[in-house]
């Protein structure tokens, strides 16, 4: 190498290990200080965009978390209300039982005003916690945890939508029940209405059905009927139960004397007298508007085929209050279907029906009550028996007869209560599952957040020992390209020395 004064590159390398050793001492210092191993995209553009990306994940477990405890600590609140509204239902079940003996015929009035503000009191709370029907919370409750690859995954469905799922007493189905005292039961064969109290219900007319088998001797089956309040008109009663009879081919219509009257067709002859006793026999096979209905006097009637059963159906009316009845044999069962359907669009009025052991005995609550002493029922040509169905005459019931209220409205009351128990348990049953399946996406979602942080900090992190080891590499680095450089910047003076000779 030639000794030269216009180039000391000794000097110039000196200072570029200068310039590079103080870089190194500058990222050491930097990443000490920061506690990161990458502060910007130029330390690891790979690395930064990954480590970015767990960041990310982190940070939305973590409100998803925040997310979840909000959750449970509503479902908590709901929980609370719950837990006080069967405690009501308790109370409820209590009083109705109390009504239902008949020790306590005199203080059904007062029993009953305790159970109707309760009643009006489970409405409140249901309000105030926000699951009445429509309420806040009465839909289904989404709760976004975040960690899944879709929406689906990464959220917590507790579904509290729809009337089943609310707490009030409407979706209780207990608003309308009364622990008070109900009408008159009467007895033999003869039908006794109290014109003064039959009005409609206030959702729609009511049918009943009952069905008479032939037996060995005669069977009592009584029919009782106790009200209800509030009014609807006879224009809508029909549509409602024409709506209903429509896929039977049977139809209802108002008659001249304000009676309901069924027509249609099954596969007998029903012929009625106006008054008098004697039988009269069937005649044909088809029915033509085949239907009567009640008035004063007796009446008896007879069917043609060989069957053994009759189904009867009649319906509470408005204006003179009388009734209607149809019979068939040869096509019960379909008659009986379409009854079902109709006593199923007529459901949550408030009207019961019981069957007693021996399955002939039906009690069914309205505003009036009669019963029907059966006889064998044989129809055919000729036969000469049939089934007497017995007297119908009108009676306004008075105040005594009235004191001896039943117990049937609490009876109705108590089955209403154990339905709507049932139901609060279901409602609790899925705010429980709810509560828990939050409590374990929380677990799910911390444990996550552990994994993404430590997987963050494997990438991102400083290896603080390593950097401090740097640090010191550095600066002594630096110091030795230090005294490099004053040696090589003296090297030229040597020239000088062959200068001077």
């Amino acid at each position: 190498m030639p000794l030269s004064i216009q180039t000391n590159v000794a000097s110039l390398t000196a200072q570029n290990n200068i310039r590079v050793n103080t870089i190194f001492q500058s990222d050491t210092i930097n990443q000490l200080s920061s506690g990161f191993r990458i502060n910007s995209s130029a330390d690891d553009a790979a690395g930064l965009a990954v480590a970015n990306k767990y960041r990310g994940d982190t940070a939305e477990l973590t409100q998803g978390v925040l997310n979840a405890q909000n959750g449970i600590s509503s479902l908590q609140i709901i929980d609370g209300g719950l837990n006080n509204i069967s405690n009501i239902l308790d109370r409820l079940r209590t009083l109705a039982t109390q009504s239902a003996s008949a020790t306590f015929t005199g203080d059904r009035a007062t029993v009953n005003t305790e159970y109707q503000g309760l009643l009006l009191e489970i409405d409140r709370q249901a309000s105030n916690v926000k699951l009445n029907t429509g309420g806040v919370y009465n839909t289904n409750l989404v709760t976004y945890v975040g960690g899944g690859t879709t929406s689906a995954n990464a959220q917590i469905s507790v579904d509290l939508s729809g009337t089943n799922n609310a707490v009030d007493g409407t979706a209780l189905g207990i608003s309308t029940t009364s622990v008070a005292g109900g009408g008159t039961q009467l007895a033999g064969n003869t039908v006794r209405l109290d014109n003064s109290a039959v009005t409609f219900l206030t959702a729609t007319s009511q049918s009943f059905t009952f069905h008479l088998n032939t037996g060995t001797g005669s069977q009592d089956v009584t029919v009782s009927v106790t009200g209800g309040s509030g009014g609807l008109s006879g224009t809508q009663v029909i549509s409602n139960l024409n709506t209903s009879l429509q896929a039977y081919g049977l139809t209802a219509a108002i008659g001249s004397d304000g009676t309901l009257e069924f027509g249609g067709s099954t596969a007998f002859t029903v012929t009625t007298t106006a008054a008098g006793t004697g039988p009269i026999a069937g005649t044909g096979t088809a029915v033509n508007e085949a239907n009567y209905s009640i008035g004063s006097g007796t009446f008896a009637a007879f069917a043609a085929g060989g069957g053994t059963a009759a189904d009867e159906t009649f319906v509470v009316q408005n204006a003179s209050g009388a009734y209607t009845i149809n019979l068939t044999a040869a096509n019960a069962g379909t008659l009986t279907a379409a009854l079902t359907t109709i006593n199923t669009a007529l459901a949550g009025s408030g009207i019961y029906a019981v069957t007693a052991a021996n399955g002939t005995d039906f009690s069914i609550q309205s505003t009036a009550s009669f019963s029907v002493n059966e006889t064998a029922f044989t129809a055919g040509a000729g036969g000469g028996s049939g089934s007497a169905f017995g007297t119908v005459g009108a009676q306004t019931v008075t105040a005594a007869q009235s004191s001896a209220s039943n117990s049937g409205n609490a009876i109705a009351a108590l089955v209403a209560l154990q339905a709507a128990v049932t139901n609060l348990g279901l409602v609790q049953g899925k705010i429980g599952a709810g509560q828990n399946k939050l409590h374990y996406a929380v677990n799910l979602a911390q444990s996550q957040i552990t994994n993404y942080a430590a997987a963050q900090a494997g990438i991102r992190d400083a290896d603080v020992a390593a950097e401090a080891a740097n640090l010191t590499k550095a600066q002594v680095l630096q110091q030795a390209s230090l005294a490099a450089l004053a040696q090589a910047n003296s090297a030229p003076q040597a020239v000088l020395a062959l200068l001077k000779g």
